[in-house]
This record gives structure tokens, C-alpha cells and sequence, in this order.
């Protein structure tokens, strides 16, 4: 009976803190869903609740290529712009294709480029889009030394075709590869050399840590005594990678860049360079695979190439890589799929008024690339693998199609490695389909969570045709 009185108190006492705590929340919640910061008349839709928001329904998974339900029930129910809260930021969701070309085109007016804050923590607060103006013209500048049309034309293109060929015969001598993983550590190979001077080594330790700490394992390696990038605080002597500039900006008289900066900014363009790039050729392998009649027609188009050719040891050209129109229409049917990056951001600068609704000044705005590439109003039978689709003579139709294309962003923030990537894929697809073909042993299986996934890799055998 004592221990029954004295667990009557404790019950008590359990309820009276449950029920405060209830209505805290519930004040918390009216007060994040009525009371937003602005007078004005906000986006349909729902904040969720207090801080998580609607985050939890948002990273639901969907085992469909398809639009995740997420988004499918709340353009059904708001419309194609509506209000909600993830990761403990408002966002306003743009499924409109007429909004996202307003979003582009008042860049630096009404938008800025921004990041949810968990991104810009993982790169650093003085990552390269949060400047405008002087220093984002000096980095687009250093950037576009090394992924430029110009370098890719006159040096990349041969280191590339090489490096890709040492890639390719190492993975034929093994019983299977992971996609994903051994293109990831060929391209961050040859950047990290590029960028930073590192070998191979140095680079496959770095490229591991970078993966880690960007799923939050691991503390971010950069910032220690003994790393590469701890060369900018002894910048003695050059090494012949994009590091230099950096120093010297740094060591000017007056630098428009300082230290934390430069760090950062090289972290995002390294992770960059080999994030986006494996998980797309991952996908689009396992969609060729699916699609023999595609492999077909771009082995054609690779073979007739080589035939051209009046010393067939010669290398890959830029002028043969300008030439290749179904492998251009391959890739973008592996970009408009694939869907790799969840979101373009911006940051609204002020108040905007979008269609009635006002977004208030200080909020995200995220565009969905993916919304669009799979809008079955903008491109026919849109689930379908359809390379052909991109020669359309109806003329409405393509222009709905250009229009409505963003694998790289769009305006002035246009996405730095969009020449690199497009050359890195199509030089891929030559090596592949000229030399090689692949039987698919394991994994592949596709999801969506915002971008495309294929969480068990994707395993297949390279077999070289004699």
C-alpha cells in the first residue's frame, strides 16, 4: 500500500508534466503556423510542427522513379508553390515552371544563391555561395581555369581519355566493381591532383572522409596540421594546382578572399566534382542496362567515330566530342532522371510577391529540378528512358522541353562544372561502349528521396571485346 501511495504521486506528477509540455508545444506550433513573420498573405500549405516541421514526411522514401509522394500530395492539395518547414527552416517548394525562370533571372535582385543551414555547416559558413559580387567573379574565375571549355579543350580532354582508360582496364581485371564507387575515386583522383597535389593515396583517404562527414560520422579532416589543405597556412612555394591562386590572392596586399574562405571554397568544389558525377553515371548505367536498344544506337554512333579516324591510336578529340548528338540526347535522358541534387536554393533578399502570395525576405526558396524533369505535362511519358524524345520536330514541344530542363541550375549561378561534366560523361560513354560490355550481377535497385538513390550500389563485371 506505501508503494502504491508514493506511485501515485509520481503518476501525478508525470501528467501535470506531459500536459505542460503538450501545451507548450501546441502555443509553439499556432505560433509557427498563424504568426509567421510577415503581414502579408503567405503560400498555401503547412509549417508541420514546431522546429522538425513536415522534415519526417519529406525524407520519406519512395521505391518508385516516380515524384515521391511528398510533393504529389501537395501539389495535389496547395498547388505547384506552397509553404512548409524543413531541417527547422520555413521553405517555400516551387513546382512552377513560370516561378523557377523568375527565380533565375532576379538573381542578385530579389534572390540569392543559399544552402539549408546543415549544407552550408558541412562546407563552411564562407562557402562560395554565400558571396556575390567581387569574390564570387574571383572564384567562378579560378574555377573556370581548371573546368573551362578552354582547358577542358586544350589539356582535360587527353588526361581525362587516359586516365579513363587505366581506370577501365583495372576494373575489367576484377570480378565485379561498385559504379558509383569506382568512378567516384577516378574522378576525385584526378581532381584532387588538379586542385590540391595530391596523389592518388592522399586523395582516396580524402575522398573516404569527405563521405563520411558528409553523412555527419566523422569531424571534418581539412582544418589539421599534416593535410594538404593545411598548405595554406604555409604557402612557401607553389605546387602547380589551383591552391596557388588562392595563396596569392591571400598573401596580396588586399585580398578580396581570407583563409576560412579558401577552405571551404575548395572543399565544395571537391566534393562537387565527384559527388554529382558518380551517382548520375550510376543510374545511367543501370538505365542503359535496361535498355539494350539505346546501347545499341550509341555504340553506332561511338564506332562510326573510330572508323573516321585516319590513325585509329589517335585519342579522342574536341571536335569528335562536339560531333556526338545521340550521346548528348543519352545524357541528358540520364541528367533529367537521375535528378541527383534534391534542390536549387535561393534565399529571398526582400519580400517577393509570387502569383497573390508574398514570400517573406529572409526565406528559402527551393526549386525542384526533378518536379520538372518528371512533369508529365512538360515531358511525355516522362518515366520512360527515352533518349529520342530530345530530337522532337514538334516545336512547342521542344521549346517546353529546353525551357524546363535544369540539371545544372540556371541563370548567372549556373553550375561551374557544367562543361566538365558534360565531357567527363561523354568520353565515359565512348570509352565504355568501344572497348567494353558489362553483365549486371547485383544491386541496382532504384529510390527516390528527392533525388534518385541506389542505396546497394550498383555491381556489375566489365568484360573487354577482343
Amino acid at each position: 500500500m506505501e508503494n502504491m501511495l508514493m506511485i501515485i504521486p509520481y503518476a501525478a506528477l508525470c501528467c501535470v508534466i506531459t500536459a505542460v509540455i503538450a501545451t507548450f508545444l501546441q502555443l509553439a506550433h499556432n505560433k509557427w503556423v498563424s504568426s509567421p513573420p510577415c503581414k502579408e498573405r503567405l503560400p498555401p500549405g503547412s509549417m508541420g510542427f514546431p522546429i522538425i516541421g513536415e522534415t519526417l514526411h519529406y525524407f520519406k522514401i519512395s521505391h518508385s522513379i516516380g515524384i515521391p509522394s511528398y510533393f504529389q500530395r501537395r501539389l495535389k492539395r496547395y498547388g505547384p508553390v506552397f509553404k512548409t518547414c524543413l531541417v527547422g527552416q520555413p521553405v517555400v517548394i516551387s513546382l512552377d515552371p513560370e516561378l523557377n525562370r523568375f527565380i533565375f533571372q532576379q538573381e542578385g535582385k530579389m534572390f540569392r544563391s543559399w544552402y539549408p543551414e546543415t549544407a552550408n555547416r558541412i562546407f563552411g559558413k564562407e562557402s562560395v555561395t554565400r558571396y556575390s559580387g567581387t569574390v564570387h567573379k574571383f572564384t567562378r574565375s579560378l574555377a573556370s581555369k581548371l573546368f573551362g571549355s578552354e582547358n577542358l579543350k586544350q589539356k582535360l580532354i587527353r588526361e581525362l581519355e587516359v586516365a579513363m582508360k587505366q581506370g577501365f582496364a583495372a576494373w575489367a581485371a576484377k570480378p565485379s566493381i561498385d559504379v558509383k564507387d569506382a568512378v567516384a575515386d577516378m574522378i576525385f583522383d584526378m581532381i584532387a591532383k588538379k586542385m590540391i597535389g595530391m596523389g592518388p593515396d592522399e586523395s582516396r583517404v580524402l575522398k573516404n572522409n569527405f563521405e563520411d562527414f558528409f553523412k555527419g560520422i566523422l569531424c571534418f579532416p581539412i582544418y589539421f596540421p599534416g593535410t594538404s589543405f593545411y598548405k595554406l597556412r604555409t604557402p612557401e612555394k607553389k605546387h602547380g594546382d589551383l591552391l596557388d591562386p588562392f595563396v596569392e590572392e591571400l598573401r596580396s596586399e588586399k585580398p578580396v578572399i581570407d583563409e576560412s574562405f579558401a577552405i571551404d571554397a575548395l572543399a565544395a568544389l571537391l566534393f562537387a566534382s565527384f559527388a554529382t558525377i558518380s551517382a548520375s553515371l550510376t543510374v545511367g548505367l543501370k538505365l542503359l542496362t535496361d535498355n539494350p536498344k539505346v546501347v545499341k544506337t550509341l555504340k553506332e554512333e561511338h564506332e562510326a567515330i573510330l572508323k573516321k579516324r585516319e590513325n585509329t591510336n589517335d585519342g579522342f578529340t574536341w571536335e569528335e566530342y562536339k560531333s556526338l548528338k545521340f550521346t548528348t540526347q543519352v545524357m541528358n535522358e540520364i541528367s533529367r532522371l537521375s535528378n541527383v541534387a534534391p534542390g536549387i536554393f535561393r534565399k529571398t533578399l526582400m519580400d517577393v510577391q509570387v502569383n497573390g502570395y508574398t514570400i517573406p525576405a529572409g526565406w528559402l526558396v527551393m526549386i525542384s529540378p526533378m518536379a520538372a524533369h518528371l512533369n508529365p505535362t512538360l515531358f511525355e511519358d516522362p518515366l520512360k528512358f527515352n533518349p529520342w524524345r530530345w530530337t522532337t520536330q514538334d516545336e512547342t514541344k521542344r521549346r517546353m522541353q529546353q525551357k524546363n530542363f535544369m540539371p545544372f541550375g540556371g541563370g548567372i549561378r549556373l553550375c561551374l562544372g557544367e562543361d566538365f561534366s558534360k565531357l567527363f560523361i561523354s568520353l565515359f560513354l565512348h570509352v565504355l561502349v568501344s572497348n567494353y560490355r558489362w553483365n549486371e550481377i547485383k544491386g541496382g535497385e532504384v529510390l527516390r528521396l528527392g533525388e534518385m538513390l541506389i542505396p546497394l550500389g550498383y555491381h556489375i563485371q566489365l568484360v573487354h571485346m577482343t
